[in-house]
């Protein structure tokens, strides 16, 4: 057997190893070497790595080494460089540091960052991608959910191996972020230290009561039980939106009882051979903690439904955590297996206050700096999103008092912060808000009235509906022309009720796969009523819910309606959650939406008025500096048929054309005004506005 050979390297990689530390070998360079595919190899060129071996096409010349541009630029080699390759005895790694970009350090767990590198050998000072060494591996979607549509771009660095300098990532292999978090030791307890436990519990006792007093009763009063004749199973489910401390709050709850925390995760678990998931399941002999439960299913789900019923059998604890329930097995819930649900509502403005004042406790916070304004400006926030908020104000004051003296955290320093944070809990479907209120809306007088009382009084005071014996308004149908403030009057009302906002445009729910788009709507109102009080904001919701019986598209959107209609009727309490749609075709839109209990009270947004446009006119001038010759009142007068949107667009093409005429212009004349209104013409189509007049007076 050679114990080493010299290569010329190619960058020919194929298209399946690209970035996943793979070298592909002639068979019989891999013989004289005394390799197997599969093993490791190091490889030596102006610096030293490692990769794994894989078998070349049979085509392919002996004297090449196949490897991509990650692992030559690993090597400090070029295409056509000589590289030195030989076996390597390589052992697991204990410890693995890794560092990258903030946002990417932000956004992937230590555990999702295991399973990306699970299977690579990496030497320090290596540059390593995210791309799994297993391309079936759980850990693809999960990845692209987190990081993006860049995800297979995004290069990291190991800065750190134990024992090094080069070692294996297995699952018994700890990796972490430097400086950041790292994945707990399979074979060391979890204790959830006191500030943890005082983290999460914040805005949280009465489901870590709830969870204590089972926990308790199963496994330190057992004598009790038998004393009535009766037992109690300790399989539990909690459920809540990402990043709300589920996983946390039974860590805190265990440290409390002084039992011991063995925590595993679904999509790490799923990505395993099934029999050494099964191994890892059976290892735990404390209260077994799966995380993400939804990843498990198929097979899988089935060995660790059996693994449940005997564990719980026996009297042992397991608890599993979802943010998607909708997505779990249905055979794991039951009787015997995970028996006892408890839901992990969104924190309310009391309790993300609780929260922000445990979080900021430690922080150098300047006197202007308001908890409870912060708190009221971060509805559909969690924890975690309250976490990174104080951190990136606190990055933000640094930045502004680099080098002085006693730096602390203002108000500016977290409105800036607000400007980036976004709550994770809420995806892609919040509406943002900023600081809009129902004060900044100008005119429209009834339209206000109605809505303060169908959206807001519902939403902040439910109590008083309740002592009156009457049901709270369900939702409401915002329809009017184009342009006409529709869905800046939603953000106003949001932004007036400091409510959670979900907003979806009624096609993004359309689906051609069967049932996916069922499954959409019941997902976005399960979502809002764990981050109730909740505001639903349909719009286009004419696409969403025409008229049944005259579509073809195979009875899709008449499945949707149905379900939309499912959850209005409130099978499952709508507590706290209204329902807002808007269109400009009303007409569309299936009858039975519109009945009482539903979609019960239609609002008219009609076209703004002289005196609406002088308003809008007003308020879109805010910062825009208009020379004394402009006349806002008179302007508006002139403007009929414009909406509110036309009106905000003239005066922007007036500060464009000022622009043209001079990049030193100081202000806005009425010539630049002029010149904007031959080119923005109004937009109304005066048929459809009579129709949709003529629609209001029918109602």
């Amino acid at each position: 057997m050679t114990e080493a050979l010299t290569l010329t390297a190619s960058l020919r990689p194929a298209a399946l190893d690209a970035r996943r530390g793979i070298v592909r070998l002639h068979a019989e360079v891999l013989t004289a070497l005394g390799l197997r595919p599969g093993d490791p190899v190091r490889l030596v060129g102006r610096r030293e790595t490692a990769g794994i071996a894989a078998l070349a096409e049979p085509d392919a010349a002996r004297g090449l080494l196949h490897a991509d541009d990650l692992t030559l630029g690993n090597l400090g080699a070029r295409d056509g460089s000589s590289v030195t390759v030989s076996a390597l005895p390589v052992e697991a790694a204990r410890r693995i540091t890794v560092a990258g970009q903030p946002e990417i350090m932000a956004s992937v767990s230590p555990e999702m960052l295991r399973l990306a590198l699970l299977g690579k050998v990496i030497t320090v000072e290596d540059n390593v991608s995210l791309l799994p060494h297993d391309m079936a591996s759980g850990a693809r979607q999960s990845l692209a959910n987190r990081v993006g549509l860049a995800w297979t771009t995004v290069l990291l660095t190991a800065t750190g191996i134990e024992p090094g300098p080069t070692g294996l990532v297995t699952m018994d292999t700890v990796v972490g972020w430097r400086d950041g978090h790292a994945t707990h030791s399979p074979s060391a307890p979890e204790p959830a230290g006191p500030a943890a436990e005082e983290i999460e519990l914040a805005g949280l006792r009465g489901q870590a009561q709830q969870l204590t007093e089972l926990l308790d009763l199963g496994l330190h009063h057992r004598e009790v039980l038998d004393s009535l004749g009766t037992d109690v199973s300790l399989g539990v489910l909690i459920t809540g939106p990402a990043g709300s401390g589920k996983s946390t709050l039974v860590k805190a709850v265990a440290h409390s009882l002084h039992a011991r925390v063995d925590t595993l995760w679904g999509p790490e678990l799923a990505a395993m051979p099934p029999n050494d998931a099964l191994t890892a399941l059976r290892r735990s002999d404390g209260i077994l903690l799966v995380s993400d439960v939804d990843a498990l299913s198929g097979g899988l789900a089935t060995a660790f439904r059996s693994l449940i019923a005997d564990r719980v059998g026996r009297g042992r604890a397991v608890v599993c955590t979802t943010s998607r329930p909708e997505d779990l097995e249905p055979g794991l819930r039951g009787p015997g297996l995970l028996e006892h649900e408890i839901s992990v509502p969104l924190p309310d403005a009391v309790g993300r206050r609780e929260l922000l004042e445990v979080l900021t406790r430690g922080v150098a916070l300047a006197g202007d700096v308001t908890l409870d304004d912060i708190a009221g400006r971060t509805p559909g926030f969690v924890a975690a999103d309250l976490s990174a908020l104080t951190r990136e104000a606190g990055v933000r004051a640094a930045l502004r008092v680099r080098g002085g003296a006693a730096p602390n955290v203002t108000q500016a320093d977290f409105d800036a912060a607000l400007e980036v944070v976004r709550p994770s809990s809420m995806g892609q479907s919040t509406l943002d808000l900023g600081r809009i209120t129902l004060d900044e809306v100008g005119d429209m007088a009834d339209v206000k009235q109605v809505l303060t009382e169908s959206v807001l009084w519902p939403l902040t005071y439910p109590d008083t509906f309740a002592r009156l014996g009457v049901d709270a308004p369900r939702g409401v149908l915002l329809y009017g022309p184009p342009g006409c403030g529709k869905t800046f009057l939603v953000k106003a009302i949001a932004g007036t009720g400091k409510a959670n906002v979900l907003s979806v445009k009624g096609a993004e729910l359309l689906n051609k796969w069967v049932g996916e788009s069922e499954r959409g709507v019941r997902e976005l109102f399960r979502r809002a009523r764990d981050a109730a009080p909740t505001l639903i904001f349909l719009d286009e919701v004419d696409a969403l819910a025409p008229q049944r019986g005259q579509s073809t598209d195979g009875g899709t959107t008449d499945r949707v309606v149905a379900a939309l209609l499912t959850e209005l009727d409130g099978v499952e309490s709508l507590r706290n959650v209204v329902v807002i749609g808007a269109t400009n075709r009303p007409d569309l839109i299936d009858p039975a939406l519109l009945r009482p209990g539903r979609l019960e009270r239609l609002v008219y947004v009609p076209p703004p008025d002289a005196t609406a446009r002088e308003a809008i006119l007003r308020a879109s001038a805010r910062n825009v500096p208009l020379a004394d010759d402009v006349d806002l009142a008179a302007l508006a007068e002139e403007l009929d048929g414009f909406s509110s949107a036309d009106c905000a667009a003239l005066l922007r093409e007036a500060a464009l054309a000022a622009m043209r005429e001079s990049l030193d212009a100081a202000t806005v004349t009425a010539g630049h005004v002029a010149t904007a209104r031959t080119r923005v013409r109004p937009s109304l189509d005066p048929a459809q506005v009579a129709a949709l007049a003529a629609y209001a007076a029918s109602r």
